[in-house]
């Protein structure tokens, strides 16, 4: 039987893209295969758990960076933007990883089964561990299921829910605890940001978003800077510059084009922040994307 490394190896070789990442059609789940050091790399990030099985890589969130190896289990706690750069692979041993977005519906459903054995972690927004046994076991038979598609509609729901509860049950079970609490912070920041992602080209009054959040004004923004580091608008920005970025690198879409779908109405404005936030103007920072292949994920998809 394959382990999780070789069929990571294995379905990337075929299915990912020139940035090493492959989509998959288990909902929601993803991996990554680069044979080189590359980056960085700009995502904005669902809550997820990323599984490194080989390799390093560097993540920074907010003023917080981590390097997370083979061997670490990796939990980011909220929709945050994630800047990402490979320190460490080969073609020998390339940099391999398996993320699995969070289904907040069955952690809260699971958080009152199972009893909490440590008391729950406040403030962070990236958790990492080392990986439970049993989590590998199980992310194992959920990749395993890529080979007969024909079983996904069948046991990828059972395998999914049974590898939510080994997360809670381990060692990252009181970070998962504050995500799933149905009236903590992060939970009622969660409508917010589902709507900042879906609505993400359209102007969003602050007083809008702290209404489906549940909190005044004041109180969303302090709560919202906690846990994303962003303010809300500048969470929209960033979202808007990766979708930019991914439509002019993978499609081919002008800047002016690309300005004007993610919903920015002045062109000047979009090449300032564009240039501040991926370091050169458009044009020549996604000449250099497809020359590198290096990347950025769709606000749509965990990046």
């Amino acid at each position: 039987m394959p382990n999780l490394l070789q069929s990571v190896i294995a379905y990337t070789a075929t299915h990912a893209g020139a940035d090493g990442l492959a989509g998959t059609p288990l909902p929601g789940v993803r991996m990554m295969c680069v044979h080189a050091p590359s980056g960085p790399m700009h995502s904005v990030y669902r809550p997820l758990v990323c599984l490194v099985l080989q390799g390093a890589k560097e993540m920074t969130v907010g003023g917080e960076v981590r390097q997370v190896r083979g061997g670490d289990s990796v939990l980011v706690s909220t929709d945050v933007p994630v800047t990402g750069r490979i320190v460490q692979a080969s073609p020998a041993a390339p940099y391999c990883a398996l993320a699995v977005e969070l289904d907040l519906a069955l952690l809260a459903e699971f958080s009152l089964e199972v009893p909490a054995a440590t008391a729950v972690r406040h403030g962070a927004r990236l958790f990492v561990e080392d990986t439970d046994a049993a989590v590998l076991d199980c992310a194992t038979r959920l990749v395993r299921l890529l080979e007969r598609p024909d079983a996904v509609p069948l046991l990828q729901p059972g395998i999914a829910r049974e590898f939510h509860y080994w997360l809670l049950a381990g060692r990252h079970g009181p970070a998962l605890r504050a995500i799933g609490a149905p009236d903590g912070y992060a939970s009622r920041l969660g409508e917010a940001m589902r709507m900042l992602r879906s609505e993400y080209r359209e102007p969003l009054p602050v007083e809008r978003l702290a209404a489906a959040a549940r909190m005044s004004v004041s109180a969303f923004h302090r709560h919202f800077r906690a846990l994303t580091s962003l303010a809300p608008l500048q969470f929209q920005k960033q979202l808007r510059l990766v979708e930019a970025r991914r439509l002019m690198r993978d499609l081919g879409v002008p800047a002016t084009a690309a300005a004007f779908d993610v919903g920015y109405q002045s062109v000047s404005q979009f090449n300032r922040e564009y240039a501040r936030m991926f370091g050169a103007p458009p044009m020549r920072d996604t000449r250099a994307l497809r020359q590198h292949g290096a990347g950025a994920q769709s606000p749509a998809q965990r990046a």
